[in-house]
């Protein structure tokens, strides 16, 4: 999932019949939940927009996932289909 620049990932969640997710590349954790696809992707929408939302009332800098520096540079959108890529499968949120 893809939204302003940020990538979510997700899992299910068969015992409770949902999906689980997280914003991905950034040391803030964002998490969004939905019972189905559609929830979820909204959710995801919703987390993002609230993150940077809330950097602007804090006067923060929101973090730029996917800069393009590892120990080389290279394309954003490279360091970002990486970072997916790895990426470990999210835990459930809690709120």
């Amino acid at each position: 999932m893809n939204y302003k620049g940020y990538a979510g990932i997700a899992e299910i969640d068969t015992e409770e019949k949902m999906l689980y997710g997280k914003v991905i590349g950034l040391r803030d954790v964002i998490g969004f939940e939905g019972s189905n696809f559609e929830e979820l992707e909204a959710s995801f929408h919703r987390a993002v927009d609230g993150y940077l939302e809330v950097c602007e009332e804090e006067g923060k800098e929101p973090e730029k996932p996917y800069s393009g520096k590892i120990l080389i540079r290279t394309d954003p959108e490279l360091h970002r289909e990486v970072v997916v890529a790895a990426a470990p499968h999210p835990r459930r949120c809690v709120s």
